[in-house]
């Protein structure tokens, strides 16, 4: 038994009490004992957890309305969540990243990997935006954001609380200026060589994806004086560094039209406007109506959204991806390069690797693989939580 001011939680005995003391951040429901008290706590609400035998585990945030039930915010049970305790985490965090990058544009805080489950941080500058998917990081919000700009003297706190995480957590969305005043336009982002323009306030995510930075690097590394391919581009990830580096040619394709323009800003920006072209519309129609058009090109990336976000969805997942490998293919010239996406954490890499190839295949190339690369080092993984390790892509040679 533990004296603490937060209620208490138990583990049913069939538990695997062992795997949370480990390591392990999530209880699922299944998992606990579910009381009257307990399915009436509010979503958000701090506990102690304890084992079947009683014996406090730590602080734990407690989401009745889903299946990650619990969360594991400190194995100390008498820890106190405060604004003391987010800054230290946040410290942590900050201290990693600024020996990492120069500038401070980067991922602050991802999730569980860096003790704040379900937070993610992405700073861009002096502006940070948080995504709080998940209750507690919603109920404790103005505490997290207090710890954010005192540890890293932001001037603007952006919340970003949209997205299919917070649906799964009962959580309605909503986009607000909670620190500051808003940006006035996007905000010019260096990476790579490049000038990607981040829309914190109504893009995509939080505006731009640093996850993929090694994998631009990599990517533009095989694209000097090539003629580069962009799929699924967003605001110009893979193409404008691959220009950074000297490609002679970049065709961007992507869906929204918003995304395309923020693209040519960021082209424009790095004064190689000239090198850079965009095709708006469905990626699949696009590809289809390239090869009909005999299109070339030395080097073709394809990054496409998550088409597996979960088991139910994994068939159909690889089977888009297979789909994707066999309609970029044909487009790669005698010698290129295919690079192959996936942000699945449901497609782990052997089944991504193999539908990848599959649809290589089908297309009637044949290639070899050359890199596989995962998100940078500021998207640590979790080594107990394989969903932390979601990105992956594979580079082939055909």
């Amino acid at each position: 038994m533990t004296t603490s001011p937060y209620p208490i939680v138990r583990l049913t005995p069939k538990a695997d009490a062992r795997a949370v003391r480990h390591g392990f951040p999530w209880v699922y429901a299944n998992e606990l004992v579910l009381d009257r008290r307990t399915r009436n706590l509010e979503a958000g609400t701090l506990a102690v957890l304890e084992d079947s035998n009683r014996t406090a585990m730590g602080i734990v945030a407690l989401n009745p309305a889903s299946k990650i039930i619990c969360r594991m915010l400190d194995p100390q049970p008498d820890a106190t969540i405060d604004e003391k305790w987010f800054a230290a985490r946040i410290t942590r965090a900050l201290a990693h990243r600024t020996r990492l990058f120069p500038d401070p544009f980067y991922r602050l805080i991802h999730a569980e990997a860096d003790g704040l489950p379900g937070v993610i941080v992405d700073r861009f500058g002096d502006v940070a935006v948080v995504q709080p998917n998940a209750a507690w990081a919603d109920v404790l919000i103005d505490t997290l954001v207090a710890a954010l700009v005192a540890v890293t003297g932001v001037t603007t706190v952006i919340l970003n609380g949209t997205g299919r995480a917070r649906s799964l957590e009962g959580l309605a969305e909503r986009t607000d200026v909670v620190f500051g005043n808003a940006p006035t336009g996007p905000i010019p982002v260096p990476m790579n060589g490049a000038i990607y323009m981040a829309d914190v306030l109504g893009g995509q995510k939080t505006g731009l994806f640093f996850d993929q930075r090694p994998n631009h690097a990599f990517a533009a590394g095989l694209s000097r004086d090539a003629r580069v391919l962009d799929v699924f581009s967003h605001v110009g990830g893979f193409g404008l560094a691959a220009l950074a580096q000297g490609a002679a040619s970049v065709l961007a394709v992507d869906g929204s039209a918003p995304a395309l323009a923020l693209a040519e800003d960021g082209a424009k920006a790095m004064g190689v406007a000239d090198r850079f072209s965009t095709r708006k519309g469905d990626a699949f129609d696009v590809l289809s109506a390239l090869g009909d058009e005999g299109a070339m090109f030395d080097v073709v990336i394809c990054d496409p959204p998550a088409f597996a976000p979960s088991r139910k969805a994994l068939d159909a997942g690889l089977r888009a991806y297979e789909r994707v490998a066999r309609l970029a293919a044909p487009l790669v010239a005698e010698n290129g390069y295919l690079g192959l996406c996936s942000c699945s954490h449901a497609a782990d890499l052997t089944k991504f690797r193999n539908a990848s190839a599959r649809g290589i295949g089908r297309a009637g190339r044949r290639g070899q693989i050359i890199h596989t690369g995962f998100a940078g080092p500021d998207h640590p993984l979790m080594p107990h939580l394989a969903e932390s390790g979601y990105l992956k892509s594979v580079f082939f040679r055909l």
